[in-house]
């Protein structure tokens, strides 16, 4: 059993340095957290200000989560398959051969599948530990603190990705990490803005 998984990260390890997968890779998890946390942030904002019952924060926020999910390995699948399949036309023109079979065209199959799978469990899974307050601790807190824990840890996976980006680009970390919570909190603001004017609309 251990010898087999050895051989499998082993295998794409292989497929990696062929179609590049973390590359890309990276840029989905990066791109589809952020677009996660601040989409669930949104849920979040929207719950408080109608004041929803920790369940209805649940459902909304899971059901958003999973339509990410579904929509990103749905729309990364396609997408990079169809980028993939042009990339080993290209190749089988170039060299006059069949390229499908080979560990090339495996290599481009696996990296359809990772791309896909990183772009929708990265938002759905952000959207989980964002809710766990809500999931796991709803009977021992009150509405309000399962509302500042669940922002907290919102803003804190922003700030990490921040931390992320700025390793990657070897730029201030620091810097990047309070960017990316700039940008909650103007999309907060945003939600705020919209999400208040009709409530007060609503009440009125």
């Amino acid at each position: 059993m251990i010898s087999e998984i050895k051989e499998k990260i082993k295998l794409l390890k292989d497929y990696n340095k062929i179609a590049k997968i973390d590359k890309i890779a990276r840029r989905y998890f990066v791109m589809n957290t952020f677009d996660g946390v601040l989409a669930i942030l949104g849920v979040l904002l929207g719950s408080f200000i109608v004041n929803s019952e920790p369940r209805v924060v649940i459902s909304t926020g899971i059901g958003a989560g999973v339509a990410m999910a579904v929509s990103g390995i749905w729309g990364a699948y396609l997408t990079e398959r169809a980028e993939r399949d042009r990339e080993i036309k290209e190749l089988e023109r170039a060299t006059l051969s069949r390229l499908r079979e080979t560990k090339i065209g495996r290599a481009a199959n696996a990296a359809v599948l990772v791309i896909a799978l990183i772009d929708g469990l990265a938002p759905f899974l952000a959207a989980i530990i964002i809710l766990a307050p809500f999931l796991l601790f709803s009977s021992a807190l009150s509405s309000s603190q399962m509302y500042i824990i669940s922002a907290s840890m919102g803003f804190g996976i922003l700030f990490m990705l921040g931390v992320f980006l700025g390793r990657m680009s070897r730029e201030s970390i620091l810097k990047n990490g309070l960017i990316m919570i700039l940008a909650g909190i103007v999309s907060g603001a945003v939600s705020f803005l919209l999400l208040g004017g009709n409530a007060a609309a609503a009440r009125a």
